[in-house]
């Protein structure tokens, strides 16, 4: 799942493309018990199929297709889609910041939580307007517990003494400038303080790994030994026998979170408010912490203790949790971007 999104002419077209195919699709394909969901692939993809549609779908008679693909392209469709009475998708799935901007893009439905009884139980903060939180996370500091002491914060890690044993997510770029501009006085509306740290680390030998898991394999050979990244992967890999351990950082734990909006031309509604509702039953909610160690959106969940234990948050950490400055964020991404690419990394 990415973090963050930029239209280029090739998605465009690409979703011009992907518009023009979906034209040739045979007419049962809108039939109104069947819901096409616009979602990453992989385990995500599989864990909606194992944990929402056949136990909770399929039973009620829906049909549950899945568009995968990435978040650029699908967005890219949507707004392909725009203008059309009927698109060819009925949720989609992205991360919080994708869904403010679908929706301030005008993209999006602005939906009637009274459609969905699940939703009396939704977290305040995971309902929004336009979108459902499906699952969430934090950002926190990783670190290999047989190679240095336990870090406090941001700003213990995103240090220069770490040198080349300090490891950077290209791809988590967003969070990364929030973590140092956190760790330097500035805010989840001013990411300019942190920019100075980041530039003293790279300069230190700071490693930039591509994805995620290009970080995960060099945590476990011990090529680095600390970095931040989400809570909810760190418990992946520690299941995946990685020696890693995690901190909440003092400065603040900005929040991931995932979930899905209703395009605005969604051809079945009702199917799509059926799935929504489905996504927020606790059985679902559930499975999803024990699968992939993000927590639940709805307090009626009942996760195990060690489960819980592992993938949460204290009270106290719960405190510190602090959701992103989406509009900022937005408003500054083309730039923040650019420096990051011919700047930090050049």
């Amino acid at each position: 799942m990415s973090d963050s999104f930029s239209i280029n002419r090739r998605g465009l077209l690409g979703g011009a493309a992907a518009l023009a195919a979906g034209a040739a699709l045979p007419a049962n394909a809108q039939d109104n018990r069947r819901v096409v969901i616009g979602t990453w692939g992989g385990d995500y993809s599989r864990l909606l199929t194992k944990n929402i549609d056949t136990p909770l779908m399929v039973p009620a008679k829906w049909e549950c297709i899945h568009a995968e693909e990435a978040q650029d392209p699908r967005r890219a469709k949507m707004m392909a889609e725009k203008a059309l009475r009927r698109g060819t998708s009925d949720v989609q799935g992205f991360s919080a910041n994708d869904m403010y901007d679908t929706n301030v893009a005008g993209l999006v439905e602005q939906l009637d939580y009274s459609k969905m009884p699940n939703a009396k139980n939704l977290i305040p903060s995971m309902k929004y307007p336009y979108g459902i939180g499906h699952i969430y996370s934090g950002k926190v500091v990783l670190y290999n517990p047989d190679a240095m002491a336990a870090p406090t914060g941001f700003a213990d890690t995103l240090d220069p003494k770490h040198g080349n044993k300090l490891g950077i997510i290209d791809i988590q770029r967003q969070y990364v400038m929030i973590a140092a501009a956190l760790a330097s006085g500035g805010s989840m509306s001013n990411f300019e303080p942190g920019k100075e740290r980041l530039l003293a680390c790279r300069k230190a030998g700071a490693r930039i790994y591509p994805s995620n898991e290009a970080f995960a394999q060099a945590l476990k050979t011990g090529e680095i030994t600390c970095g931040i990244m989400w809570k909810a992967r760190a418990v992946q890999w520690q299941n995946a026998g990685i020696k890693v351990e995690t901190v909440a950082p003092k400065e603040g734990v900005p929040m991931y979170v995932s979930g899905f909006v209703m395009p605005k031309n969604a051809p079945n509604k009702e199917g799509a408010y059926a799935w929504l509702n489905a996504m927020m039953a606790p059985s679902a909610q559930e499975a999803f912490a024990v699968d992939m160690g993000y927590n639940p959106t709805v307090t009626d969940a009942k996760v195990p203790p060690e489960v819980q234990k592992r993938i949460g948050f204290t009270p106290e950490e719960q405190k510190r949790l602090v959701d992103l400055d989406y509009a900022y964020m937005a408003k500054n991404d083309v730039a923040f971007q650019d420096w990051w690419n011919k700047v930090f990394k050049g």
